[in-house]
């Protein structure tokens, strides 16, 4: 699910954190920074149980009696309670599972909230034209649950404080699980249980074991580090430089140095685009500049060695 570059972010944040605090205790933050990967597995389950909590309105409304059902089935009709990719989400029994284990409710405590996006889906015309047809097909049912989630849940302010509220993590998160989430959405089927994935990544995989590396060896050889950071601006005090695109300059040289495997244009490639979302507006052109001569003094005192696949 998470990227090399969201990796990145959050050692970036967690450098940054590091920095910050007067304890200065890696162990602690290799701590903060795996429960923060493992965090991201939670956001995605939080979003699913969401789903459950719609299917579970949708069905309370089915079961209204009498005069009560009348007058609310124009408002909430039954159709919904039907569809298919959503009774397959809700009642997916490894869902079931992770959220038992990991204690996430289903929106028992937000559940206006669940209540109003429920309203919003059945008076948009999407859904007005959904519940025309008298046996939707497997696309028609994937078509409008995915309108619900990205056209209704994910844009939410709503939803947005909600996640922000719940973990502070999450919000870096949530770009990179909608992307994932959406193209599940449009794959789901019913009849193969497997098409709603639950993989849990381990730090022994690649990428997180790259994430925590990187972290132990910008914050472990964050003086030696400096010192190839100072002298690059000879027109900037060290006080000048943002304090995001130190980090993010040390963390480039760190893999430079650190990292054969990863290629030159990679790591450039990547802090100065993570700079474009996450510092100053001016930052990319300030980190490309510095980094340039960086890549060039390291190639000509050979200390940039790279090796792998993938390289040029």
């Amino acid at each position: 699910m998470l990227t090399r570059r969201h990796f990145r972010i959050k050692v970036m944040q967690s450098v940054y954190s590091f920095l910050q605090n007067e304890e200065n205790d890696l162990q602690k933050e290799v701590v903060f920074f795996k429960k923060s990967f493992e965090n991201t597995f939670s956001l995605y389950l939080t979003i699913l149980a969401f789903f459950k909590s719609i299917l579970e309105h949708a069905e309370q409304q089915n079961n209204l009696k009498g005069e009560l059902r009348a007058t609310k089935l124009k408002e909430y009709p039954g159709i919904l309670a039907s569809n298919s990719v959503l009774k397959f989400i809700a009642n997916h029994s490894t869902l079931e599972t992770f959220l038992k284990r990991r204690k996430i409710k289903n929106w028992d405590f937000d559940f206006d909230y669940v209540k109003s996006n429920y309203r919003q889906l059945i008076q948009s015309d999407v859904f007005k034209t959904y519940s025309k047809v008298e046996n939707p097909s497997l696309q028609q049912d994937r078509d409008l649950i995915l309108f619900l989630f990205k056209e209704i849940i994910a844009p939410s302010d709503k939803f947005y404080d909600y996640i922000e509220d719940k973990e502070l993590t999450w919000i870096d998160d949530l770009p990179v699980v909608n992307t994932f989430l959406s193209k599940i959405l449009n794959q789901i089927d019913p009849n193969e249980i497997s098409s709603l994935p639950f993989r849990q990544s381990t730090f022994e995989e690649e990428d997180p074991k790259f994430g925590i590396e990187l972290l132990e060896k910008v914050i472990s050889k964050e003086k030696d580090l400096q010192k190839e950071l100072e002298g690059r601006t000879p027109n900037w005090d060290n006080d000048r430089i943002a304090k995001l695109d130190a980090i993010l300059i040390k963390m480039a040289i760190a893999e430079l140095i650190y990292f054969p495997s990863i290629p030159t244009k990679v790591t450039m490639n990547e802090y100065i685009e993570i700079s474009k979302d996450y510092s100053t507006p001016k930052s990319n052109v300030f980190i490309n500049g510095i980094l340039d001569k960086v890549i060039k003094d390291l190639e000509s005192s050979n200390r940039i060695k790279k090796s792998g696949r993938g390289l040029i």
